[in-house]
């Protein structure tokens, strides 16, 4: 997800999808311990969607 469409969403639909890109990096990093997948590209995408989602709480948060 962009930053642009990030930015779009309003805190509510933030947080559920910090929620849920957690989740994803949980049960994919899981399954790289396990040796059943090969998603480091993806675990990496994860990894920066997460920090852009946060990234723009935090302006939000000081902006207020």
């Amino acid at each position: 997800m962009s930053a642009e469409k990030i930015r779009e969403l309003d805190d509510r639909e933030l947080a559920h999808q910090l929620a849920e890109t957690q989740d994803k990096l949980f049960r994919l990093r899981f399954q790289m311990s396990m040796g059943q997948t090969d998603g480091l590209k993806r675990y990496r995408e994860l990894k920066k969607e997460r920090a852009r989602i946060l990234t723009v709480q935090r302006q939000r948060e000081l902006s207020k």
